[in-house]
């Protein structure tokens, strides 16, 4: 199925732009194909018609009659912990984190630009010093015991065929 978040009466969704923005909300009836009735009493969103084009989905969905009341949209908010659940999502904490940016003065993002500096600097400082111990161990791990001495081809060549070979010993006088 190409959609998973389907406008639907209980979906729970984001107010993306508007008065209300940042808020929660949750869809209690479709009034037309671009419009819906909107409650959200625990997160103080008061029962309102909503454009659609304003609202972000989420994968949350509370099992309500079309047009229910306030007071049965908050018993089931509360009942399924829906609050508690999208401050552990990781929208929510994108969206915390971006607020926090905007908040920042010079100054602030001044000393962000230097810890992420010394962060860096810390963290290359322990990746070459990992780096070059893995290697010095790799080293002495592949070492091999004897080198290998250079002969020249000409009498690698001569040994082999036993070429140049001293001869044996004629008989010895005595």
């Amino acid at each position: 199925m190409p959609y998973e978040r389907l406008v639907q009466v209980g979906r729970v969704a984001y107010i993306a732009y508007g008065p209300e923005k940042g808020k929660l909300c949750c869809i209690t009836n479709i009034i037309d194909q671009t419009r819906v009735l909107v409650d959200g009493p625990s997160s103080h969103v008061r029962r309102q018609a909503l454009n659609i084009k304003s609202l972000h989905l989420t994968k949350y969905v509370l099992k309500l009659l079309p047009g229910a009341r306030s007071g049965t949209v908050k018993a089931l908010w509360d009942k399924n912990d829906v609050s508690k659940k999208w401050h552990e999502t990781r929208w929510f904490k994108k969206l915390q984190a971006k607020h926090l940016r905007s908040k920042m003065t010079d100054f602030d993002r001044f000393k962000l630009v230097h810890a992420k500096q010394a962060y860096n600097r810390i963290l290359a400082h322990e990746f070459n010093r990992l780096k070059k111990k893995n290697t010095t161990q790799l080293a002495a791990k592949t070492k091999k015991s004897k080198r290998r001495t250079f002969v020249a081809k000409s009498k690698r060549f001569a040994n082999k065929f036993k070429i140049f070979a001293a001869p044996a010993a004629a008989g010895k006088k005595k």
